[in-house]
């Protein structure tokens, strides 16, 4: 027997003032609200009902039974839609977590526009750099790589790049122009450290043949595990370093960063969107996923808008 389901019939039978109605109300057949009532009183070991042809009426019996049945039900009507409004409602807390060179450069810019349409919702942002950060505490966790991590995941692929060399005018000036991968060795250069990746190598190729790339042995005058480390160092004149597009496009456009041996690029990078699960998303996930991939999308066109126009 579904207690439950019996209760609200019995309310039911009680609040139409019979079984007819309560089946009409509740689109059931009449025998299956006579059944349950009748379960439910087999359940108690009493009458909660007293029948006759003309009437229907509550047992001393049924009256105090449907006091506290009333009041439990409203309780659960109230959890479900406490717990339900937490995933249609755009309101609430959205819990985002991500690596320090996506939430700088990605999130950070995208907050105060999507908090002008949905002011009600409010970002937990944890910035880490786990090489497995903890997907099923978050809503979202955000993740660069060149393949999904794990193929376990549950990911909404957000949006492709690719990676440039660049450096700043003033470094240029002072050690010429690259022309060739090979003239890299005569170079400072600054390289991303990677679990796994060996910073002395760097692995580029044309995009039109990139089933043929060149591994080319340097000795990086600076390694770092921090993107942005690298980027402010460049900006400085340090040295050549592989950047996103998308980050780089701003220096591009002001002319504070020039890209070297176009067309040759260093990676291919996608962001993913990780999810704890793919039932009941929250709306105010669905909106700001729906939101970062117009975005971002927006922003990388504009990107290699800049870029082209910067070679």
């Amino acid at each position: 027997m579904d207690r439950l389901q019996s209760m609200r019939v019995f309310q039911r039978v009680v609040d139409e003032g019979s079984f007819a109605g309560a089946a009409r109300a509740l689109d059931f057949s009449p025998a299956v609200v006579t059944r349950l009532v009748a379960d439910l009183e087999e359940h108690l070991g009493t009458r909660l009902l007293q029948r006759s042809t003309r009437r229907l009426s509550l047992t001393e019996a049924g009256e105090v039974y449907l006091a506290r049945v009333r009041n439990i039900l409203q309780d659960i009507d109230e959890a479900e839609a406490l717990t339900s409004s937490h995933t249609h409602e755009l309101a609430g807390v959205l819990r985002l977590q991500m690596p320090p060179v996506l939430a700088v450069h990605v999130v950070a810019p995208l907050i105060p526009g999507f908090r002008l349409l949905h002011p009600s919702i409010r970002v937990d942002l944890e910035v880490q750099s786990h090489p497995e950060p903890s997907i099923e505490e978050f809503d979202i966790t955000l993740l660069g790589a060149e393949t999904i991590p794990d193929e376990n995941m549950i990911v909404r692929r957000i949006i492709d790049s690719e990676a440039y060399l660049v450096a700043s005018p003033a470094y240029l000036a002072r050690r010429d122009t690259p022309f060739f991968p090979n003239d890299l060795v005569l170079h400072d250069c600054l390289r991303l450290k990677v679990a796994g990746s060996r910073p002395r190598t760097w692995r580029m190729w044309c995009p039109t043949a990139p089933d043929r790339p060149v591994d080319l042995g340097i000795e990086p005058v600076l390694w770092a595990n921090h993107t942005d480390t690298l980027l402010r160092a460049a900006l400085d004149g340090a040295g050549i370093t592989s950047v996103a597009v998308d980050l780089a496009a701003p220096y591009l456009t002001s002319g504070e960063l020039v890209r070297v041996l176009s067309p040759w690029i260093t990676g291919r990078l996608t962001m993913y969107a990780a999810l704890p699960s793919r039932k009941f998303m929250p709306q105010r996930t669905r909106v700001f996923l729906d939101y970062l991939v117009e975005q971002t999308r927006l922003k990388a066109q504009r990107a290699m808008d800049a870029c082209v126009g910067c070679l």
